[in-house]
């Protein structure tokens, strides 16, 4: 219906369907049109009514399915023709989501826009491994930073700042930027013996964690055949996911792994 319409931006967590808000999960049933991206977890789409329509827009590092300036024009077309367009998006929808310039957008050409918090997944898959990011004695504070980077730039981020051992770095779409990573924070001082967990597909039946340090990050995860998305954390909390239930793989085991789940 035009006239009444409005775009929901909103937070599907890190995959988990458990771990969407209520009012998300709301919205999820009353949508008339989805728009959703590829971090969006097929047991989360599982719960939308099969007959609603849907659109998918996602992206990934190399491969850009819809543009975003095209996602922008997509969520503009839909919020003038449907009264309840959900915008799905993986995590939180202001945390590296690109949702602030969505709804930029769409309150530039008159669209109304509802914003739905979500559980992004820096939060999310830390807490499921048992990792606090801040801790008293081990981490002050926390960071978080984005690894993705446009095709043949260079990852530009204040390393000295970063290389802060009392902080927790929490590093988003940062597996095939962790070379440039590792290397700077070493550069800048932050010791090679520094904990790193890294998790796969968090809170999704496809999650899979690895343990290692900051100088064997990068031969660690391509041992083990890491792949996007995956999370990484650094920092010395990162070394409290032994405790956890679910496989931490160590350094030794991670070719042992890789033959394993490869043949």
């Amino acid at each position: 219906m035009s006239g009444g319409g409005c775009v929901y931006l909103v937070g599907a967590g890190p995959g988990d369907p458990d771990l969407l808000t209520l009012k998300a999960a709301r919205l999820l049933t009353q949508a008339d049109v989805i728009v959703y991206d590829r971090l969006v977890s097929d047991e989360i789409m599982a719960l939308a009514p099969l007959g609603t329509p849907r659109v998918f827009v996602g992206k990934e590092t190399g491969c850009h399915h819809v543009t975003q300036d095209r996602i922008n024009e997509i969520l503009c077309e839909l919020g003038t023709s449907h009264r309840h367009v959900l915008r799905l998006k993986g995590g939180d929808p202001f945390v590296f989501g690109r949702g602030g310039e969505e709804a930029e957008y769409l309150r530039a050409h008159g669209v109304p826009v509802e914003v739905v918090p979500g559980i992004t997944s820096a939060a999310a898959c830390a807490a499921a491994a048992g990792v606090p990011l801040t801790h008293r004695g081990m981490a002050r504070s926390v960071r978080f930073v984005t690894g993705h980077v446009r095709a043949g730039e260079p990852l530009d981020l204040d390393w000295a700042g970063l290389a802060d051992a009392d902080t927790t770095l929490v590093v988003y779409m940062g597996l095939a930027t962790l070379p440039q990573t590792s290397a700077a924070l070493m550069a800048h001082g932050l010791s090679p013996a520094t904990p790193v967990l890294a998790v796969e597909n968090g809170t999704t039946p496809r999650e899979r964690r690895l343990s290692t340090t900051l100088s064997h990050a990068v031969e660690d995860l391509a041992e083990a055949r890491f792949q996007a998305p995956t999370l990484l954390v650094i920092g010395r909390v990162a070394a409290l996911a032994l405790g956890t239930d679910l496989p931490i793989f160590h350094r030794e085991a991670a070719h042992r792994l890789a033959v394993a789940a490869h043949g």
